[in-house]
């Protein structure tokens, strides 16, 4: 997982503070596509889908109490072993996006969670019920200690955090890259 120490305060004051009153989702993240983040084809740049995904991860760690004290304290912070992502519909300069995040799994050191971009009216508003996403992506991390250089079991109260947020995966996520038959 690429750091974005910078951006932790900022994760939490921009997210939207939506989680349900029992504790049990994340907040949702927002951004706006910035000029820069469109492409010689008039959209957002697939890297800038990464970028927000990446930063909607910062503020999912900072949830579940994986934030930069942890990691100084501890040595520990998540790393992405694994991910799969989809790009479903075009995005304009100075869309509002808005990131749901969903833990779909935990054990003693790996947490599998997705992402699901939408783009919504105006800063703040949320996604509709029925919404389609425009991207999604699926993620595998593993909680590595920095010093050992290798996985290593989650605190269980990080643990227990993640795991009380789990819920069904989406129908879309579990899939790979669908496969190409040769031309022969």
């Amino acid at each position: 997982m690429s750091e974005h120490p910078a951006h932790e305060e900022t994760a939490v004051t921009e997210r939207n503070a939506v989680a349900a009153d029992d504790d049990t989702s994340l907040p949702l993240f927002h951004r706006t596509v910035r000029p820069e983040w469109i492409d010689y084809n008039g959209h957002m740049s697939e890297a800038f889908y990464v970028l927000v995904f990446g930063y909607a991860t910062d503020a999912m760690m900072i949830e579940t109490g994986l934030h930069a004290g942890y990691r100084e304290r501890t040595g520990c912070s998540l790393y992405t072993a694994e991910s799969h992502l989809r790009y479903l519909r075009e995005v304009a300069a100075g869309s509002h996006l808005v990131v749901r995040t969903r833990l779909l799994g935990v054990d003693a050191k790996k947490a599998r969670f997705c992402h699901e971009l939408y783009v919504v009216g105006a800063p703040g508003d949320v996604p509709e019920p029925d919404a389609v996403p425009v991207a999604t992506t699926e993620l595998l991390a593993l909680h590595v200690d920095q010093r050992a250089g290798r996985a290593a079991p989650f605190p269980d109260s990080v643990r227990e955090r993640l795991a009380s947020l789990v819920e069904p995966a989406p129908a879309w996520a579990g899939r790979s890259v669908a496969e190409v038959p040769a031309v022969r």
